[in-house]
């Protein structure tokens, strides 16, 4: 058995439909849900988090920092107007109607 890639638009996809799905997010709840690794990803949020995509904020809990994400109002309008319609024009699996 091979390992499953994933395109790195469908990473970004993943990500911005889970942030505007469950709001904020801290980044190991994040990486979690949509399947990515810590370090090997990392530079995917930071990357969106340049673009404006996505917001991220760190909130200090005891002696140790918190880095939350949040989708961004640019990350919102770019889901729509071109991740949803990339999706149904290339789907990652068949629909079974």
């Amino acid at each position: 058995m091979g390992r499953e890639y994933r395109d790195r638009i469908y990473i970004r996809k993943d990500v911005l439909l889970k942030l505007f799905e469950f709001g904020e997010m801290n980044q190991s709840r994040l990486m979690s849900i949509c399947g990515l690794n810590n370090v090997k990803h990392k530079g995917i949020l930071d990357d969106m988090v340049k673009k404006e995509m996505i917001e991220r904020n760190e909130e200090p809990w005891g002696n140790k920092t918190i880095i939350k994400y949040k989708i961004s109002q640019k990350g919102r309008d770019i889901f729509k107007a071109v991740l949803e319609p990339y999706e149904e024009l290339f789907p990652r699996e068949e629909k079974n109607d």
